[in-house]
């Protein structure tokens, strides 16, 4: 039985909790902790995660899931679309070695924008990176990924629930049906993030109402299959869930 989490529901809530400092009675600009600078341990693989604000949440508890197990990295930003990720991805791989780099991808892609770049409603605006562009740009993102010889491993688009400004429910379905065509044609695994956060309906709900985004608990749950993915590509034992 694997002893990977020894750690209470409660613990993982707090490191997702942003950080804050005080200094002569103010209080400093608040960083958030998953973009502060990894120093590695010797002798631990190197992982990589990509993503926008989904994988911002759960970047803390996978690095406290996997400490001893992994050096956990992620860009110090908001990975955005698939048009940031062509622009940006040489910059956020560096010239160090990735064992594994975990990537998503699409809630960026599919949100309605305006003539201005502004959050839009659907009939006030246009989707930031339509879906055959979308799968073009992952098409391109998926090859310089493989260059690495990192495993790589896709996570599948969280749900967009009804009544989330700016995106229609159902679309990120679609998104994903792109994703998988282009995961399929270069080999890469799948982590079903979407089919993953689903199962969590009524009182045992993960994801805040009419948001894309996922409460404090919701992120620990998403860190717990991610970090469950990493070792199943790192060849270990998955943690119990």
């Amino acid at each position: 039985m694997s002893r990977l989490w020894p750690i209470t529901l409660a613990a993982l809530c707090l490191a997702v909790m942003p950080a804050a400092a005080a200094e002569g009675g103010k209080e400093k600009r608040r960083v958030d902790p998953a973009f502060e600078p990894v120093t590695d341990e010797p002798g631990l693989p190197r992982v990589l995660l990509i993503g926008d604000s989904i994988s911002i949440g759960y970047t803390v508890p996978v690095r406290v899931l996997l400490k001893g197990k992994a050096n956990v990295h992620r860009p110090p930003t908001n990975c955005g679309p698939t048009t940031t990720g062509l622009k940006e991805l040489d910059q956020w791989l560096g010239d160090g070695k990735w064992d594994v780099i975990h990537f998503n991808w699409g809630l960026h892609d599919l949100k309605y924008m305006d003539e201005r770049g502004n959050l839009a409603a659907v009939d006030r605006g246009t989707q930031q990176v339509p879906i055959g562009q979308y799968e073009k740009n992952l098409d391109e993102l998926v090859a310089r990924l493989k260059k690495t010889g990192a495993k790589l491993i896709w996570a599948a688009t969280t749900p967009v629930p009804e009544g989330s400004a700016g995106r229609v429910k159902g679309d990120e379905v679609k998104y994903n049906e792109a994703a998988k065509r282009v995961m399929d044609k270069h080999g890469v695994a799948i982590n079903d993030l979407h089919a993953f956060a689903s199962q969590f309906k009524d009182e045992k709900a993960i994801q805040m109402e009419r948001n894309v985004h996922f409460m404090k608990a919701g992120s620990v749950e998403l860190a717990k299959q991610v970090a469950g993915a990493i070792l199943q590509a790192l060849g270990r034992q998955a943690p119990e869930k």
